[in-house]
């Protein structure tokens, strides 16, 4: 396990999978949102030279996930690696992939998913099915995804799966009267974000519940830090649009709209816990647990909101989920 001592030293996710070089190899690995520059690609190059048996690489821009591609074949000449491209916010754009996906005999099993796909802080719009963008994005489709492709995670003797969460889910809990923001008529770009955020640490609660015990599947979710190296700040810049995260804070009473923005760390800093996340075994001990950083996380001593801990809140989700894709899981 990561100490203390490392967490103050900051390490890289390069430093981080030193650790874990057993529990890695062998292991297929299914990343989403791991575009060039971003935290997921951060994660995939710390984890690749310890023999993964795969490594799958899942995200919108075909010429930004060819790119992860390219540089981990470069780096690692040996390494298995695939890649699925498909915009998370479309429905049947996720259905194609997931078929795609289920349709590969040669891959009988997923033994680790990390959900990072994201966006963050984006203008008011709607996906192809008319949801808020954000929350389509960050929750409904890795949402509708891994329900359609979890026979394959199932298929391992130790499953796990990682959602990438935030501590920005204090912004928000989810909207269960008013989820699109009145057409967007009451849009705030950070509140969605936030709604989207807990409904991942959420649908991290419920997968622990539902599937935890039955098939050993281990569920969490992650708040992992903050990189401005990354492509999730497009649409925003911390000095002109933090004000506007602070103000919502205030708003619920939070400590954070008075204190300053959290610290910007180098992209492979923050993918650091991503590997921790994914393979720390002790972590099965704590199933449907919200990570932050290195620490499973408490009220007591991390921002985390009981709306994101709450298996009802989750429960309640799942099946609102279900109802917005327009399918049914029953586990």
């Amino acid at each position: 396990m990561v100490t203390m001592a490392e967490q103050d030293a900051n390490p890289t996710a390069t430093e981080v999978a030193n650790r874990y070089a057993t529990h890695i190899k062998d292991k297929t690995v299914l990343v989403t949102g791991a575009s060039a520059k971003s935290l997921g690609a951060g994660f995939v190059e710390g984890i690749a030279p310890h023999g993964p048996r795969l490594i799958i690489i899942a995200g919108r821009t075909p010429s930004k996930v060819q790119q992860v591609v390219d540089d981990l074949a470069t780096a690692h000449p040996g390494l298995a690696v695939r890649s699925l491209v498909f915009d998370f916010a479309s429905f049947e754009a996720v259905r194609s992939a997931a078929k795609e996906l289920n349709s590969w005999d040669d891959v009988p099993q997923i033994d680790v998913l990390v959900s990072s796909v994201g966006v963050m802080g984006l203008p008011w719009s709607t996906s192809p099915s008319g949801h808020e963008m954000q929350l389509a994005t960050n929750h409904l489709g890795p949402f509708l995804f891994i329900n359609l492709i979890i026979g394959k995670v199932l298929a391992s003797p130790a499953p796990r799966i990682v959602l990438i969460s935030s501590d920005a889910h204090r912004l928000s809990p989810i909207r269960f009267g008013d989820i699109n923001f009145r057409n967007g008529m009451a849009y705030h770009p950070f509140s969605a974000y936030g709604q989207s955020k807990t409904a991942n640490a959420l649908m991290a609660l419920s997968l622990a519940d539902k599937l935890g015990k039955k098939h050993n599947l281990v569920s969490l979710s992650l708040q992992p830090g903050v990189s401005q190296e990354t492509g999730l700040m497009t649409h925003m810049t911390w000095a002109g649009d933090y004000p506007s995260a602070q103000y919502l804070d205030r708003m619920l009473g939070n400590k954070s709209g008075w204190a300053e923005h959290p610290p910007l760390l180098p992209t492979p800093v923050v993918a650091g816990p991503y590997v921790y996340a994914a393979f720390d075994p002790q972590l099965n001990d704590h199933n449907g647990s919200y990570i932050d950083h290195y620490e499973v996380g408490s009220p007591w001593t991390h921002i985390l909101m009981p709306w994101a801990t709450s298996s009802i809140e989750a429960e309640r989700l799942w099946k609102l989920s279900e109802e917005l894709v327009g399918e049914q899981f029953d586990y």
